[in-house]
């Protein structure tokens, strides 16, 4: 395996790497850090214990995973068959906004921007000219997914193939074991033990090193902490704080129950809204992922696992697994000489499949801002505070799908509708409510396009839309997006099915 260009090390530089904790988080950090390090100069030790499980409910991704993998040179043929992926389209969301109400956030544009004004309003203009065609029509990825259909998308950006992207589906717990084996070819060690100590510097409070059960000592310049919700480092030891979040977002439970593989292999991820919450589908090559995320305020863990079994497609494969959560982030995700990755620096639920693009955020600012001994407070500043944007910008992104609902059968649904949500959410809000004009900033996960599909998918309609659409006449208008469509729907129908496309292409051995 030929590494990249290394980080030039020094007698400054950190010479010993300890992150604490496996799975998901904790294996994606030792490859990527694997992959910039020459592990013959700085060590890198990964420690976990067979004994503590992993919550491997990260099943499902958005786009930004393909950045992570061809930065370790994974190749994605090999990655898929390893882990048991499928393609994604997008996520569906089901009986958000009413019951038997849908919509989906596709990953990809819609139509074609016209004389510098943004596709959405030249819709909205149509919609007042009486026209019924849905906004879902002029996405291909969206077409594409709801026939079952999936090809790569075209590198000719003249192709209406080239308007979309792709995720995956895969194993959480297979994708660990796969970084884990990437990971040791580079020289990571990883040590199976149980901590029962941390052991922090007299002077300024540093954790100098970790104990295990069986009496080991393992000492580290730079500790990650991916050790799950508890925060073992970032918490226990160093009592960085954790930012509630519930009074947003008041879903604090999800059970995790695995099904039969579907028999269509639908290439999206289903989000249907229940009662006091919403479960998850998510079709991979050998199974089925599903899980029940709810507000234990607003329903017991019995009546919530009755609702997740009765909405399982095809078998159940074993007894639903209860995760306790409280949604929000670390006050500090790096602090003194540990930084916090995964579950120990936040959590928010996966609605959006944002959990796995959280740690791989997290990782890459490690990387950006990687320390030496001396450990710059600027430099650490600058990371908190770039990551404590990153969550509170899809933390805004998610709550919108619940203060958008019109839902009124539950009182879960009364709530989410009537609370008080973030001022720059409100504002955002606002703004499209009244113009049609989705606001973003530029460094965001989040852009135009993905405000705007779920702002629509949910019913919120603007008051008015960009007045440069009348430089174009009505019929010009109804000609251009009506070829949109034709092509679009060709486009899609070409496509082979996506259970033949893995089948062909990159099926599990």
């Amino acid at each position: 395996m030929i590494r990249p260009q290394c980080l030039t090390m020094s007698r400054q530089n950190i010479k010993s790497i300890v992150i604490v904790g496996g799975g998901t988080a904790g294996w994606m950090t030792a490859a990527a850090l694997a992959r910039v390090i020459d592990t013959r100069q700085t060590s890198i030790e990964l420690v976990e214990s067979s004994e503590i499980g992993t919550v491997g409910v990260g099943e499902a991704t958005i786009p930004a995973i393909h950045d992570f993998n061809r930065r370790l040179g994974i190749d994605e043929v090999e990655f898929m068959r390893r882990t048991n992926a499928t393609f994604k389209l997008g996520i569906e969301f089901v009986d958000w906004h009413h019951k038997g109400d849908e919509y989906m956030h596709p990953f990809g544009s819609y139509g074609q921007d016209l004389n510098g004004v943004a596709f959405h309003h030249y819709w909205l203009r149509q919609r007042q000219q009486l026209d019924t065609t849905p906004f879902a029509a002029y996405s291909l990825p969206h077409v594409a997914a709801k026939l079952g259909r999936f090809d790569y998308p075209d590198k000719d950006s003249r192709s209406v193939k080239s308007t979309f992207a792709y995720a995956f589906h895969f194993d959480a717990s297979l994708y660990a074991g796969y970084l884990r084996s990437y990971s040791e070819k580079l020289g990571v060690r990883r040590t199976e033990g149980r901590i029962v100590d941390v052991r922090q510097r007299a002077d300024d409070g540093f954790i100098e090193s970790v104990l295990l059960a069986d009496g080991g000592r393992i000492d580290g310049q730079l500790f990650i902490d991916c050790s799950g919700f508890r925060g073992l480092l970032i918490e226990d030891t160093l009592h960085a704080g954790y930012e509630d979040w519930r009074h947003w977002l008041p879903c604090d439970r999800a059970l995790a129950v695995p099904g039969s593989r579907l028999p269509d292999l639908p290439p999206y991820t289903r989000a249907t809204a229940h009662s006091a919450g919403w479960q998850w589908r998510i079709p991979l090559q050998h199974r089925t992922g599903n899980g029940h995320v709810f507000s234990s305020q607003y329903m017991d863990e019995d009546e919530a696992a009755a609702i997740l079994l009765d909405n399982v497609a095809g078998e159940v494969l074993a007894e639903p697994r209860l995760l306790r959560f409280t949604p929000g982030k670390r006050k500090t995700m790096w602090s003194r000489n540990c930084i916090a990755i995964g579950l120990s620096g936040g959590f928010l639920e996966p609605l959006e499949s944002t959990s796995i693009y959280l740690i791989q955020a997290a990782i890459m600012k490690l990387i950006e801002f990687f320390p030496a001994q001396a450990f710059s407070r600027p430099e650490i500043d600058e990371f908190n505070r770039q990551m404590s944007t990153k969550f509170d910008e899809v933390r805004d992104f998610i709550i919108l799908h619940y203060k958008a609902t019109e839902r009124d059968d539950s009182p879960f649904w009364n709530y989410c509708r009537s609370m008080p949500i973030p001022e720059e959410l409100e504002r955002r809000m606002q703004l499209f409510r009244a113009r049609g004009i989705a606001s973003h900033r530029s460094s965001e996960l989040f852009i135009e396009t993905n405000w705007v599909s779920v702002y629509l998918g949910q019913h919120v309609i603007p008051a008015a839309s960009d007045p440069r659409v009348d430089c174009l006449n009505a019929a010009t208008i109804r000609q251009r997006l009506g070829d949109m469509t034709a092509h679009i729907r060709k486009a899609a129908e070409a496509m082979p099915t996506h259970a033949g496309f893995i089948d062909r292409r990159c099926a599990a051995r």
